[in-house]
């Protein structure tokens, strides 16, 4: 597979049964989060990388959970990981919060 985008219908190859997933997020060019449906855990989100996928073409019988699963879990934050403040938070110029003001002294 040469590219993946969210919402693409996978197959997951590697070490074990192959498993139907559908693509949440691509970090990066190497590295896709797919959602499957683990033998002993259930519906989960695995990283894998690109060339151990191949695409398919219609919905499996555990499709319905992996779409569950995708539509309650938030959407990646892109950049916070990475340290730094984040654009559009707090008041510009303002980078520390403020410092406890003692009562009654």
């Amino acid at each position: 597979m040469e590219s993946a985008s969210p919402g693409d219908l996978v197959k997951v190859t590697g070490a074990g049964p192959d498993l139907d997933g559908i693509v949440f997020d691509a970090p990066s060019s190497a590295k896709i989060v797919v959602a499957v449906v683990d033998p002993v855990r259930g519906p989960v989100f695995r990283t894998v990388n690109l060339s151990a996928l191949s695409e398919r073409a219609q919905d499996g019988p555990r499709d319905k959970a992996l779409r569950l699963l995708i539509r309650r879990t938030p959407s990646p934050i892109r950049g916070a990981a990475r340290g730094g403040s984040a654009g559009g938070r707090g008041r510009s110029g303002f980078t520390r919060g403020t410092m406890h003001r003692p009562t009654g002294r």
